[in-house]
């Protein structure tokens, strides 16, 4: 749903499972960081709130947007944990780099949810300005970690209910 309509940050805490037994995995981009970092303090809050502990909370950093692929893949190879968020932010610039690294990462991110048994949550903004970014990374729009913590805590409980049955 577009953030217009939706504020990122806006969710029911009554409708979000306790984390107090999940390990999650943050992959974070470092290109924008002043974005990313806002995404990752935004995600990692609510991730607490919701009960996982600090220090189930495994954090990494990559260079850029499109290695978050495979720094979460590295991450679930590597980490014993029930899922991985990955936080990046790609600002449209004038050549079409923009669009060749959000449809990559897009792409990796979608191909990690196939391949594994464990949820990639897609973190990645993409904006046409830094105007809009600073928007969804904790501005008038929300923050987009916010979405993804709650994302990330819903789908291991999506996961462990369809196991049991």
């Amino acid at each position: 749903m577009a953030t217009a309509y939706h504020n990122l940050s806006s969710y029911d805490p009554a409708s979000v499972p306790n984390g107090a037994d999940m390990r999650i995995g943050i992959v974070v981009s470092e290109w924008n960081d002043n974005i990313t970092r806002a995404m990752l303090d935004g995600a990692c809050n609510v991730l607490k709130k919701h009960g996982v502990k600090e220090e189930n909370i495994l954090i990494d950093f990559v260079p850029g947007s499109f290695e978050l692929i495979f720094g979460a893949k590295h991450l679930a190879e590597n980490k014993d944990i029930d899922a991985v968020i990955t936080l990046g932010s790609v600002v449209r610039g004038d050549t079409p780099h923009f669009d060749y690294v959000c449809s990559g990462v897009t792409q990796g991110i979608a191909d990690m949810n196939i391949r594994y048994d464990i949820p990639f949550i897609f973190g990645l903004l993409t904006t046409d300005n830094m105007q809009q970014a600073e928007e969804r990374a904790g501005g008038r729009h929300g923050n987009k970690g916010d979405e993804c913590a709650i994302t990330a805590l819903k789908m291991i409980d999506f996961y462990r209910r369809n196991l049991e049955e």
